[in-house]
C-alpha cells in the first residue's frame, strides 16, 4: 500500500498537533508549571482515600476496606488497584504523556477526529467536531468540580463508537479491537452512568444500521458484525472483571441497591435522582450560553444594574465587591450550577443544516441521540416520560443527576454538525443553508431583541431586598440579550463562510480553518469564565489538609476511635478522614444501612446535640448511636480547645448485658432510638436466631484496614458487639483460629457469640470478588492489545491486497 505523505499522513499529524497544542496552551499551568486544578471533589476524595493509599505504599497490597469514612466501607470505589494492570500505561502512551486529567480531553479530540474520518468527513472539518466535543463547557465545568471519572468516560464515547462503526464498515476485527480498547478504558473509570448512556448510544446506532442495511446485507452479515462486537465487549469486560465483580458485590449493599427498611424503596428515590433536572428552556443554553444567567455564582462587572443599586443604597466597597464577585445570576430550574451547558452555537447551526442535508442514516443516528438525551436531561420537567423509564428501565433507578445525559447531546451535536458540513459542501445545497440559517438566526434574533419577555426570577433571589432583586433581573436580561447577539454574530460569520465556499469563492481549507477559528474562540472565551488562571494552585492539598491545633490535640491519643467533624458536615467532609477514622466522609454511593442510620438517627441526634451544646449542655448520653460508632472526639473548629472528648463513646467493642430482639429492620431502627447502646443490643432473630447476653471484657489489640484483632476475657458466653460496620461479603471472623459466624447487631454493627474464657478474635477482609479475578483480568487486557494489533495488521494487509 503506497502512502502519499502529504495527503494521507500530514493532515492527521497536523490535527493531532493542534489538539496537543490546545491542551498545552489552555492548561499551561498544569502541563508546563506543575500546578493542579483546584478540584473540591478531588480534595475530598484524597482525604477519604488516604488510608488506602498509605496502606498500599507501606505494604504493596490493597486495603480493600477503609475505616476512614462513614464508619467503614469497601474501598472499591475509593481507591483500588490491580497488580499488572496495563490500562494506566496505555493511557499514558495514547495521550503522549499529557498529565491527568487534562489528557482525557486530548484523547477525546483524537477519538472524535478518527470517528469523523470514518464517516467520510475531511480532516479540516473533523478537527472542528473534535474541538467542539472536548472543549464543551460541560467538560470544563466537570474538570473544575473534580468529576474526573465522568470526563474520562465521556471522552471515550467516540472511541467506542469508532469501533462499532468500523465493524459495520466490514473491518470487523479492527472494530472489535477498538471497541474493546475504548470500553476497557471507560470501564476502568467506573462511571456506570456514563457507560449506561454509552450503551444507549450504541443501541441506537446498531438499530439504525440494521434498519437501513438488513435488506442489502442480510441478517447473516449483520449477525457476523454484531458477533465481533460482542467479542470486543466481552474482552473489555474481562479486562475489567475485577472492577466489575467488586462493584456488583457492593451494589446490593449500597444506596443504589435494595432497600433495607421495609418502608423504603430500592435504588434512589425519585426526588433525589431527579433533583438535578435540566429545565426545558435551559436547553437554549446550547445556543445562548448566558440564557439563564451563567452559573449560580457569577462575577458581575462595574456599571451593572446591581453595582449601581448597591452603591446607591450606601453599601461599602468591600460589601459591593463581595456581592459582585459571586452574584446569584442563575435563574434556572436546578438547585445550583457551576455554569451553562454549551458546546458552541456554530455546531448547533451545522447540526440544524443536517436536518435537510445530512445522510439519512447519520441524521437518524445522531438526531435520535440528541432528542433522546435532551428528554432524559429534562428529568422531572418531563415526568411522564422519565418517571416511566425510572420505574421500568433496568438499572436506571441507580443513577442521579439526570442532567448528565447532556454528555450524549454534546457528543452527538458536533458529530452531526461535521457530517452536515461535509455533505453541504459536497452537494452545494443552498436551500439547507438558508433554512437552517433562518431558523437558528431567527430564534437568536428574537432572544436578543425580545429578552424582556422572561421574568428572570431565580432561587438565588431568596433573602435579598426587592431593590437588589430588581437590579439582578435587569442584569440577567442584559446577560441574555448580549449573549444572544454574540451567538447571532457567530452564526452569521459561519453562514457567510459556508455561503462563499458553496459559491466556490473559498476553498474547503479556508472554510474549515475559518469555522475552526470561530469555534475555538467561542468555546475558549466562554470556558475561561469558569476554568481560568484563578482555578490553579501549586498544591491545594497542602492548604486544605494543613494540620490544625485540633488535629494535633487528637493525635496525642494513639487508641482506636472515630471522630465527628462538625466543621464540614457528616456527608461532605474530606479533612477528618485524612488523619483519622471518621464518622463522616464524602462518597456518592454510601452503604445503604449507614444512609438509613444517617436519615433516621444520626442527623436527629447530631442536631439535638449541637443545639444543646450551643446552650452549654454537652449531652453525650443523648447521642446513643453516635456513641456506638466509637465516636471519641467531636471537632467543632481548628483550635485545640475546639476538640471535645466524648466520655460516653462505647469503645471498639463491648459486651451488652441485655439483648433486645426484633423481627424487622424497621423495628430495629426504632429500637435504636430507645435503647442504651452500651448496655443493650438489638438482634434480628428472624435472620440470626436467638442470641444470649454474656459478660466480660474486650480489648482491641491490633489494627489494619482489612484486619482487626481483639482479646476477649469472657466470664459468660454471649454476644460481643464490635464498633465496625457489618458487611456480609468478604469478612471472616475467627476465635482462636476457628472460623465463626458474624452476626449483625444494632442494625449495622458486627457481632460475635464468644464463649467463656480468654480468646483471640481476628477479623479479616479477603473478598473473592477481588482475589479470584486479579489474574484473569490482566490476561484479558493483553488479549485486547493483541486483538488490536491483529486488527491493524489484517486491515493493512487487506488494503495491500487491493493495491
Amino acid at each position: 500500500m503506497q502512502l502519499n505523505f502529504k495527503k494521507d499522513v500530514l493532515p492527521h499529524l497536523l490535527g493531532i498537533a493542534i489538539f496537543y497544542a490546545i491542551v498545552v496552551v489552555y492548561f499551561a499551568p498544569v502541563v508546563l508549571q506543575d500546578q493542579v486544578i483546584m478540584q473540591g471533589d478531588i480534595l475530598k476524595w484524597e482525604g477519604s482515600a488516604t488510608e488506602a493509599l498509605d496502606y498500599r505504599e507501606a505494604t504493596g497490597e490493597e486495603a480493600l476496606w477503609t475505616n476512614s469514612v462513614f464508619g467503614g466501607m469497601p474501598a472499591y470505589f475509593v481507591s483500588l488497584e490491580f497488580a499488572g494492570d496495563i490500562t494506566t500505561s496505555l493511557l499514558s502512551i495514547i495521550t503522549l504523556g499529557l498529565p491527568h486529567p487534562v489528557n482525557s480531553l486530548f484523547l477525546g479530540m483524537v477519538a472524535m477526529y478518527a470517528l469523523m474520518l470514518t464517516f467520510g468527513v475531511r480532516p479540516v472539518f473533523a478537527i472542528i467536531a473534535s474541538i467542539a466535543f472536548s472543549l464543551s463547557s460541560y467538560n470544563l465545568l466537570s474538570l473544575a468540580a473534580g468529576h474526573n471519572a465522568k470526563i474520562w468516560a465521556i471522552n471515550l464515547i467516540p472511541l467506542i463508537l469508532l469501533g462499532i462503526h468500523l465493524a459495520f464498515k466490514k473491518q470487523r476485527l479492527l472494530g472489535a479491537g477498538v471497541l474493546a480498547l475504548g470500553l476497557l478504558l471507560q470501564l476502568k473509570f467506573n462511571h456506570v452512568q456514563i457507560t449506561y448512556y454509552t450503551l444507549i448510544i450504541a443501541v441506537i446506532y446498531v438499530l439504525v444500521r440494521v434498519i437501513f442495511e438488513w435488506k442489502k446485507e442480510g441478517f447473516a452479515e449483520i449477525g457476523k458484525t454484531i458477533g465481533f462486537l460482542i467479542l470486543g465487549a466481552v474482552l473489555a469486560v474481562g479486562g475489567n472483571i475485577g472492577r466489575i465483580t467488586t462493584a456488583l458485590e457492593y451494589a446490593p449493599y449500597s444506596t443504589r441497591g435494595n432497600a433495607t427498611l421495609e418502608t423504603a424503596s430500592a435504588g434512589l428515590d425519585k426526588e433525589y435522582a431527579f433533583s438535578w433536572s435540566n429545565g426545558k428552556l435551559e436547553t437554549l443554553t446550547l445556543l445562548v450560553p448566558n440564557f439563564y444567567g451563567g452559573g449560580s455564582s457569577t462575577p458581575l462587572g462595574e456599571n451593572t444594574a446591581s453595582e449601581r443599586a448597591l452603591r446607591s443604597n450606601g453599601l461599602d466597597p468591600a460589601q459591593i465587591n463581595g456581592f459582585l464577585q459571586g452574584a446569584p445570576t442563575y435563574w434556572g430550574d436546578q438547585p445550583f450550577t457551576g455554569g451553562p451547558i454549551y458546546g458552541g452555537v456554530i455546531l448547533v447551526f451545522l447540526a440544524f443544516i443536517g436536518i435537510w442535508a445530512a445522510p439519512k442514516e447519520s441524521l437518524y443516528i445522531f438526531g435520535t441521540i440528541i432528542i433522546l438525551s435532551l428528554m432524559l436531561s429534562w428529568g422531572k420537567n418531563l415526568s411522564w416520560f422519565n418517571y416511566l423509564l425510572f420505574d421500568i428501565l433496568p438499572g436506571y433507578n441507580k443513577f442521579r443527576a439526570v442532567s448528565m445525559a447532556l454528555g450524549m447531546t454534546l457528543f452527538a451535536i458536533p458529530a452531526l454538525g461535521a457530517i452536515s458540513l461535509e455533505r453541504i459542501y459536497r452537494s452545494k445545497d443552498f436551500k439547507a443553508l438558508y433554512i437552517a440559517g433562518g431558523v437558528v438566526g431567527g430564534l437568536l434574533l428574537i432572544l436578543a431583541v425580545g429578552a424582556g419577555i422572561f421574568r428572570f426570577e431565580g432561587a438565588g433571589d431568596a433573602g435579598l431586598p426587592d431593590w437588589l432583586i430588581n437590579s439582578l433581573r435587569q442584569d440577567r436580561k442584559a446577560m441574555l440579550s448580549a449573549s444572544a447577539w454574540r451567538s447571532l454574530a457567530l452564526v452569521g460569520a459561519s453562514f457567510a463562510l459556508i455561503y462563499f465556499a458553496l459559491k466556490n469563492k473559498l476553498s474547503d481549507l479556508v472554510l474549515g480553518l475559518g469555522i475552526f477559528g470561530l469555534v475555538t474562540i467561542d468555546l475558549w472565551s466562554v470556558n475561561k469564565h469558569y476554568l481560568n488562571d484563578d482555578s490553579y494552585q501549586g498544591n491545594p492539598a497542602r492548604t486544605y489538609f494543613t494540620e490544625t491545633p485540633a488535629d494535633q490535640e487528637i493525635a496525642k491519643d494513639d487508641s482506636y476511635f472515630r471522630v465527628l467533624d462538625l466543621t464540614e458536615g457528616l456527608t461532605a467532609t474530606g479533612k477528618s478522614p485524612y488523619r483519622f477514622h471518621s464518622l463522616g466522609g464524602y462518597h456518592g454511593a454510601k452503604m445503604r444501612r449507614y444512609q438509613d442510620l444517617l436519615d433516621n438517627r444520626l442527623n436527629f441526634e447530631l442536631n439535638d446535640f449541637v443545639k444543646k451544646a450551643q446552650e452549654g449542655n454537652f449531652d453525650f448520653e443523648g447521642i446513643q448511636t453516635i456513641n456506638m460508632m466509637n465516636t471519641k472526639y467531636v471537632i467543632a473548629g481548628a483550635a485545640a480547645n475546639s476538640v471535645f472528648e466524648n466520655p460516653e463513646a462505647n469503645g471498639p467493642a463491648w459486651v451488652p448485658s441485655q439483648i433486645v430482639t426484633v423481627q424487622t429492620n424497621q423495628e430495629e431502627m426504632d429500637e435504636l432510638g430507645r435503647i442504651d447502646t452500651k448496655a443493650q443490643a438489638t438482634v434480628n432473630t428472624s435472620e440470626f436466631g436467638e442470641v444470649k447476653a454474656g459478660s466480660g471484657q474486650i480489648t482491641h489489640t491490633s489494627y489494619a484496614p482489612n484486619e482487626l484483632k481483639y482479646q476477649a476475657e469472657m466470664s459468660t458466653e454471649g454476644l460481643v458487639v464490635f464498633s465496625e460496620i457489618y458487611y456480609p461479603v468478604g469478612w471472616t471472623a475467627t476465635i482462636d483460629g476457628k472460623e465463626t459466624d458474624i452476626l449483625r447487631t444494632d442494625y449495622l454493627l458486627r457481632g460475635l457469640v464468644v464463649p467463656s474464657g480468654t480468646h483471640e478474635i481476628v477479623f479479616k477482609f479477603e473478598p473473592k470478588s477481588y482475589t479470584a479475578t486479579k489474574t484473569p483480568m490482566i490476561i484479558f487486557q493483553y488479549l485486547i492489545v493483541l486483538s488490536l494489533i491483529a486488527g491493524v495488521f489484517f486491515t493493512i494487509k487487506k488494503k495491500d491486497g487491493r493495491g
